[in-house]
């Protein structure tokens, strides 16, 4: 029923245990999902071999040499044998309530996007995955120590096969790319479920990869180009803004999202018209979203 997809990054110390360790949680799924990961980068062939995976070395990179999202979509559709696919972030541990979740899903709606909110967790050693009750262990741990990130933070999408198509050449691994394909699965006609509440998903907190710095991420000339992409920061969403949610396994509309998309529309639109005006005074987007939220409006 499902092919899930990745982009590791090179299995390099911490990255590497943690990778591993999400990547062996996908293999456990129930019913088994078919497993692509994609790249060059070191150790990602091996583990692909070593858990009997598909791999698939070449995707197309910009002049940087970070992956592009048309390309790595592209590919994963085309090369899926099953309906649904999932792009997933190489750090994040699945539990059984995710497949689950997409089998609700998928008998509910032919057309949708799936998304979540991640748990943050600090995990540093090998899960044991061949001792029983690992998942109700990590669980266990998840609740008790793990924050909770807020809804522009996108770390799985789940779509039918061919559902994305024409997608702009966004660097991986950068800003605005994750917001940009909510937006653009609004402007598909999908409905877009958040499954935050029903999906338990454990990001394992890490350091920048080797070779990747806070500034590549969020300033850098990728960053901008990305940013441009997604209509100057215009055209993204948020979890917040989904039309439904799947929680205690009931699908339900998400009341006043369209209200907040409208808003959220308004608000970024006048940022963009007065930025001239406010950068020659000394007023940026942040220190105004700010001065906002202290007068009780929202951001």
């Amino acid at each position: 029923m499902l092919t899930i997809f990745a982009m590791p990054k090179p299995f390099e110390g911490h990255i590497a245990t943690i990778q591993r360790n999400a990547i062996t949680s996908w293999t456990l799924l129930n019913p088994r999902p078919e497993i692509i990961l994609f790249g060059e980068e070191n150790g990602v062939s091996e583990i692909a071999r070593e858990l009997g995976l598909r791999h698939i070395p070449k995707v197309n990179r910009n002049e940087y040499g970070t992956p592009l999202l048309n390309d790595l979509f592209d590919s994963a559709q085309n090369l899926a044998v099953n309906s649904i696919v999932c792009y997933v972030n190489a750090d994040i541990v699945l539990l059984s309530d995710f497949s689950a979740a997409v089998k609700q899903i998928v008998s509910w709606r032919p057309r949708f996007l799936m998304i979540g909110r991640r748990w943050d967790v600090d995990i540093t050693e090998p899960l044991n995955f061949s001792q029983a009750g690992w998942e109700l262990s990590l669980r266990s741990l998840v609740l008790q120590r793990a924050v909770q990130r807020t809804p522009d933070w996108i770390d799985y999408f789940v779509f039918p096969r061919s559902f994305y198509k024409g997608l702009a050449p966004f660097a991986i691994g950068r800003l605005w790319w994750d917001n940009w394909l909510v937006w653009k699965a609004f402007s598909l006609g999908a409905a877009v479920v958040d499954a935050s509440s029903d999906i338990l998903a454990v990001h394992q907190n890490h350091s920048y990869a080797r070779g990747s710095t806070y500034s590549d991420v969020w300033v850098s000339e990728e960053a901008q180009r990305n940013r441009e992409l997604a209509g100057m920061g215009l055209s993204v969403c948020t979890m917040a803004d989904a039309t439904h949610v799947l929680a205690e396994h009931e699908i339900k509309p998400n009341r006043g999202s369209a209200i907040r998309r409208m808003l959220r529309g308004i608000w970024r639109a006048v940022l963009s018209v007065t930025r001239p005006l406010r950068h020659s005074l000394g007023l940026h987007q942040k220190g105004v979203s700010s001065l906002l939220a202290k007068l009780g409006m929202p951001r």
